[in-house]
């Protein structure tokens, strides 16, 4: 568990892996995303939710429900306001990692969101605007250490997830590391056979 010193404003694991076929349904839909980033920030009612995704009440807890039947949200404080009980819902983790998801009875597997598409899709207005940072590297490494790396790209998003909530504009963060055909130099050969 977390220490809770940081964003967001419960307690909640570092990361949890996914991979029952159901939890990947619930992270394939755009509003479900954009459920569990709301909810790095602070936990939140199904009110304050709707009222941030301009969404009807009965839509968002709709999906809600589906978050928390895969297991990614909990609620996480309840109140009692005028005799009913308020439910403020987090995640259950910061990370939520896909590990390998198996097809029950026969079925296809179920379709995964590629996030750098996701990405592509939401700069395409800042990039007409000539407001996009990005940047693409190839570089032959060992699997092991791509590993390592990716852990580390991890950390910092987890660190840009923590960075204070102030300002007008809500700026995303994209990150992936993925096997290519890209081209690569054959291995160098000697300092010896150089001086030839």
């Amino acid at each position: 568990m977390s220490n809770n010193t940081r964003l967001p404003d419960y307690d909640l694991a570092d990361v949890t892996e996914v991979t029952a076929p159901a939890q990947l349904r619930a992270l394939a839909n755009p509003l479900r995303n954009a459920i569990l980033e709301l909810l790095l920030e602070r936990a939140a009612t199904v009110s304050e939710l709707a009222a941030a995704l301009g969404r009807p009440k009965s839509t968002v807890a709709h999906h809600v429900n589906v978050l928390v039947d895969a297991r990614l949200m909990k609620v996480v404080r309840t109140r009692r306001v005028r005799a009913i009980d308020e439910r403020r819902y987090g995640r259950t983790a910061r990370i939520v990692r896909v590990g390998t998801v198996s097809p029950t009875d026969g079925a296809e597997a179920p379709y995964c969101n590629n996030d750098l598409a996701t990405a592509a899709a939401e700069s395409a207005s800042a990039h007409q605007a000539d407001q996009l940072s990005s940047i693409v590297r190839h570089v032959r490494i060992p699997r092991e250490q791509a590993r390592e790396f990716w852990t580390r790209v991890l950390e910092l998003a987890d660190d840009y997830a923590q960075l204070p909530r102030a300002g007008d504009v809500v700026y995303g963060f994209a990150a992936g590391l993925y096997p290519t055909d890209y081209p690569a130099l054959p291995e160098a050969e000697s300092a010896a056979t150089d001086a030839d």
